[in-house]
């Protein structure tokens, strides 16, 4: 490993304000390292789908630090933080987020073409042929099931071949036998491409395929440990 990819430095975010505000992280210390597979897990409420966001630029700490590949996000404004989702860091969401009038070979290339990729249908088409979806390039979002959609979310968050790879619940809306085959994609990309990968989840067995866990609980990180340890002791 070539050492840390994702470093956060006493991160606090707190939503609202004056009584009614409510810290949703409250210090978080992390560090991942260069091709890691990390899983956030807790109860719900307890901040690790929000911590997920503030490594993805979405999310503004409230205090603290967040470096990505060294540089500090937390100070970039919004087109730069958009940029650097657009090649370094790829997100899978639960809802699958796919634009409705476009295909799935569309709804895969048009963000390459808008970074500005010369051969983004090209590129489109090979991530989509490699999750399995080389016959549905032409089909719309409605016309394909929830694991083909979870799919081409994923070949759109691989397309731009990212260092970092953030996924939110990516099996929460799916039965599982489709869960499984989106799992075994995202840790495959892990594996052969050497992403890093940082995933929520409230599956113990997904959690435990991870090389490291980390427990969150009221905003704060409660122990981490390698996934295997921490799945046995449960």
């Amino acid at each position: 490993m070539a050492g840390p990819v994702i470093v956060c430095e006493d991160l606090r975010i707190r939503l609202g304000s004056g009584a009614v505000a409510v810290e949703v992280l409250r210090g978080i210390d992390l560090s991942v390292e260069a091709g890691e597979s990390l899983s956030l897990t807790g109860p719900s409420g307890s901040g690790k789908s929000t911590l997920l966001m503030a490594l993805a630029g979405l999310e503004r700490p409230t205090s603290g630090r967040i470096h990505i590949d060294g540089t500090d996000i937390t100070a970039m404004g919004e087109d730069a933080l958009a940029r650097l989702r657009g090649t370094a860091i790829g997100i899978v969401f639960q809802s699958f987020h796919l634009i409705p009038s476009m295909t799935a070979l569309e709804n895969v290339a048009v963000p390459l073409e808008l970074a500005g990729q010369a051969d983004a249908f090209a590129r489109a088409e090979e991530e989509l042929r490699a999750v399995g979806l080389g016959d549905r390039l032409d089909h719309h979002p409605a016309e394909l099931s929830g694991g083909e959609q979870q799919r081409v979310a994923i070949a759109r968050a691989l397309s731009p071949n990212p260092s970092i790879l953030l996924a939110d619940e990516p099996s929460g809306n799916l039965d599982a036998g489709n869960g499984a085959l989106v799992a075994d994609l995202l840790f495959r990309a892990n594996a052969e491409r050497q992403m890093t990968l940082v995933l929520v989840t409230h599956d113990a067995t997904l959690a435990a395929r991870c090389g490291r866990a980390v427990r969150l609980g009221s905003g704060r990180i409660l122990d981490e440990m390698p996934a295997e340890s921490r799945i046995a002791a449960q």
